[in-house]
């Protein structure tokens, strides 16, 4: 089955808001979409002001820079924790590699980073990365205080807010020099609250309906990329869709991304609001911790399929009718 489906990724317009120029009715608006959009397909693309083709130069070229450097330099990026050190050229992906920046969006940590590869520093590197930081955090609690909005829990906005840390990792995905297409990242679902990409005009991310139709995104300037994770899904009980993507990858051109994955903080128990377990939505996921989750998962306890969150603390038919409300 063919990559290209007639059904057309949402697109939601957050310009005004981000500008600091909607209305009440303005914000209400997108929520709808928000979260009409998060329940159905699990995505959508959201469109900003503020992508001018000097900051895309900017961004793409200081990405070029990076991946540029010696494999001996980035090789020195390495960390104990998932998702965080230099991925590259693996067997299983040939075509991809990237590299991660811990909180990002928290002042100072993007200068690290810059200052690690770069120890006279790198500015035009640093002042990329920071701005495009700042809108992706921007969107992630926006699309996620409308999401509570939207369900009428509010109350839990603050502590859903405060709950969770950010990582932003920063991809390249080679070119394969063929018209046939090639994976360059394996279907997955994200171990996430929340993700957020950003890429350039290079075609390559596919995203999978719940009717199983893959969906190719055709990304604008502009325009950004928003799916659930699994976190977000279990935090939901299930209202929300967390959707398979992949990364496949044709032609000559190398494609640049960048995402911003929202993830619980350590030691935080994420538990899903009483008021979303009802007759019709029974528990499905147990209070867990996200570290000894990916621990369990790293480790070989659990498998690290689409399965695994639901293998660590799914809620078993026993426990569906005995969920403590507090």
């Amino acid at each position: 089955m063919g990559s290209e489906t007639a059904t057309q990724l949402p697109l939601i317009d957050f310009s005004k808001i981000y500008l600091h120029q909607s209305t009440p009715d303005d914000w209400n608006s997108v929520k709808i979409q928000v979260h009409e959009a998060l329940t159905e397909y699990g995505f959508f693309r959201a469109s900003m002001a503020g992508m001018s083709p000097e900051f895309r130069s900017s961004l793409f070229g200081s990405l070029d820079q990076l991946f540029d450097l010696p494999m001996e330099t980035k090789l020195k990026s390495i960390s104990d924790k998932p998702f965080h050190g230099y991925i590259g050229h693996s067997p299983t992906m040939p075509l991809y590699e990237s590299m991660a920046v811990p909180d990002a969006p928290v002042a100072g940590e993007v200068e690290a980073f810059t200052n690690f590869f770069w120890p006279h520093g790198n500015p035009v590197f640093s002042e990329s990365i920071r701005n495009i930081s700042d809108k992706l955090y921007w969107l992630d609690r926006t699309v996620r205080k409308m999401v509570i909005e939207s369900m009428g829990l509010e109350k839990y906005s603050d502590d859903h807010m405060d709950s969770t840390k950010h990582l932003l990792r920063v991809a390249k995905y080679r070119g394969p020099d063929t018209d046939e297409s090639i994976t360059g990242l394996t279907s997955h679902i994200d171990k996430t609250t929340l993700s957020i990409l950003y890429q350039n005009e290079v075609a390559g991310l596919e995203l999978e309906t719940k009717s199983g139709e893959w969906i190719r995104v055709k990304q604008s300037p502009d325009s950004f990329t928003v799916f659930v994770g699994e976190v977000f899904h279990a935090w939901s009980n299930g209202r929300l869709h967390a959707p398979y993507h992949r990364v496949m990858m044709t032609g000559k051109e190398t494609r640049y991304s960048l995402g911003l994955f929202s993830v619980p903080k350590p030691s935080y128990i994420t538990r899903v609001p009483h008021e979303l377990v009802t007759e019709e939505h029974p528990l499905l996921f147990n209070p867990f911790d996200y570290d000894e989750f990916l621990k369990h998962m790293f480790t070989g306890k659990i498998g690290a399929n689409a399965d695994a969150l639901d293998t660590y603390c799914g809620a078993k038919e026993s426990e569906l009718t005995t969920y403590s409300k507090s």
